[in-house]
């Protein structure tokens, strides 16, 4: 997050594979415009919505119950001005989000949270922590 920090003010993010809404919270608790959460699983989904009522979040969120992937994938260039992606890390989600933003990107920057042994496509900025690795792209202009 502090690598974008500069980025996070007044932006329209999105929070792919949102989990917690970790990463969609805390880029509005630093000033970003708009969130929107995409997360498929049931319970996670209860928690997600949970913890945006509990930070009061809920003016600036917009939940969605889907698959990310599949929501990526109907996204309009540009439609965000950040994402962020944090998939299960067994699969090849990371990597499959990865090429669908190279071919249209739906975000000005795209962050995902991977397993450091997944191969990204195109000529990634990664980092890697441990047994994490961060991977961004960012739009040419």
């Amino acid at each position: 997050m502090n690598i974008l920090q500069r980025q996070i003010p007044e932006s329209r993010v999105i929070d792919l594979f949102a989990g917690s809404g970790a990463l969609g919270l805390e880029a509005l608790s630093r000033g970003a415009l708009s969130a929107d959460f995409v997360e498929k699983d049931g319970r996670t989904f209860r928690a997600l919505q949970k913890n945006v009522e509990i930070l009061g979040a809920g003016q600036a969120a917009t939940l969605h119950r889907t698959d990310a992937l599949a929501f990526a994938g109907g996204l309009a260039s540009r439609a965000y001005d950040i994402a962020f992606a944090d998939p299960p890390y067994a699969g090849a989600a990371a990597a499959l989000l990865a090429s669908r933003w190279l071919l249209a990107p739906f975000a000005s920057i795209l962050t995902i949270e991977h397993s450091p042994a997944t191969e990204m496509p195109g000529n990634p900025d990664t980092r890697r922590y441990g047994s994490t690795a961060i991977t961004i792209y960012r739009c040419e202009d």
